[in-house]
C-alpha cells in the first residue's frame, strides 16, 4: 500500500475522504478512498453539537482511534488548534495522535474564540508540532493550516506569509481553507514547495479534480461537506414528510448494498 506521505503529489491530488463515524469510514474506504480523515465538524454533528462545538482532545482522539481500527487505510485527524495555545500543548497532541495510530493530523492557526494567533506565536506552535512529529518512531505527516482567510481574520497575502513560515519550520503539508478563488489557490502552490491541501466545500464543490490538479494541489479534503450533504437529505425528507406527507425522499440505496460495503473490511 502506498504510504500516506507518498500519496501527496502536487498536480495529481488524491481525495482525503473525511468521515464522521465508523460506518462512513468503512463505506468511503470500500468505495475507493485511499485515505480517511476525521472531520471535527462532522463528528460534532453526531454529538448534537454545532460546528465549532469543541469536542475535547481525549474524545477527538478516541473517535480517531475508532476510524483507525475500522479501516486498513491511513487515517489523518482534524485536531482543531492542537487543543491549546501553548506550543508544548501542540507537541503533546502530536505525540498522543501518533499513539492513537494516526498517519498524520492538521492544526489550525485560529483559536477556539475565532481569533487568529499572532504570526510569531502561530509559527512557534507549528514548529513545536513539527519537532514533535520528527521525534516519533514512525512517519507522521503534519499539515499546518492558515484558517484566517476562511474566518475573515486576514487576507490571502497574510495566509501565504504564514504558510511560507510554516513550511520554513518543516510542515509537511500546507492548507488555506476557502481562499477567494482558483487564482488564490494557484498563488499558494506557487509560493511554497511543500504539498498543498485544498478543500472541496461550499462554492469549491463546483470545481472538479482536474481544476485542483491544474492549480498544483496535492490533496483535496472534504471537511464537513459530505456530512452536511447527509444532513441536507434529512432536512429535505423531513420537510416533505412533515409538510405534505410525502415520503419520496426516503428512497435510499438497498440494504444489501449497504451491508456489503460495510462488510468490506469485516465486522
Amino acid at each position: 500500500m502506498t504510504s500516506f506521505r507518498d500519496l501527496h503529489r502536487p498536480g495529481d491530488p488524491f481525495i482525503l475522504a473525511n468521515a464522521w463515524d465508523i460506518g462512513s469510514a468503512k463505506m468511503l474506504g470500500a468505495l475507493g478512498a485511499q485515505a480517511i480523515a476525521t472531520s471535527s465538524a462532522g463528528y460534532a454533528f453526531t454529538r448534537g453539537l454545532p460546528d465549532g462545538g469543541r469536542v475535547g482532545r481525549e474524545e477527538a482522539l478516541f473517535h480517531a482511534r475508532e476510524l483507525v481500527d475500522a479501516v486498513p487505510l491511513p487515517v489523518s485527524a482534524d485536531l482543531e488548534d492542537g487543543y491549546g495555545a501553548a506550543p508544548e500543548i501542540c507537541a503533546e497532541t502530536i505525540r498522543l495522535a501518533a499513539e492513537t495510530g494516526l498517519a498524520g493530523c492538521c492544526f489550525e492557526d485560529v483559536a477556539p474564540d475565532f481569533t487568529a494567533y499572532g504570526f510569531d506565536h502561530a509559527v512557534e506552535r507549528m514548529q513545536a508540532s513539527v519537532e514533535a512529529a520528527r521525534d516519533l518512531p514512525a512517519d507522521f505527516v503534519f499539515c499546518a493550516r492558515a484558517d484566517g482567510v476562511m474566518h475573515g481574520l486576514y487576507d490571502i497575502d497574510e495566509a501565504i506569509r504564514r504558510l511560507e513560515a510554516f513550511e520554513a519550520v518543516g510542515a509537511d503539508v500546507l492548507y488555506c481553507p476557502m481562499p477567494g478563488g482558483m487564482a488564490d489557490l494557484r498563488a499558494i502552490t506557487e509560493a511554497v514547495s511543500a504539498p498543498v491541501n485544498a478543500l472541496a466545500a461550499g462554492p469549491w464543490t463546483q470545481s472538479v479534480r482536474a481544476d485542483f490538479a491544474a492549480a498544483g494541489v496535492a490533496r483535496i479534503s472534504l471537511g464537513s461537506a459530505l456530512a452536511r450533504a447527509t444532513h441536507r437529505v434529512i432536512r429535505d425528507a423531513a420537510i416533505e414528510m412533515f409538510g405534505a406527507g410525502d415520503f419520496h425522499s426516503l428512497g435510499g440505496i438497498g440494504a444489501q448494498e449497504v451491508d456489503d460495503l460495510l462488510a468490506t473490511y469485516g465486522v
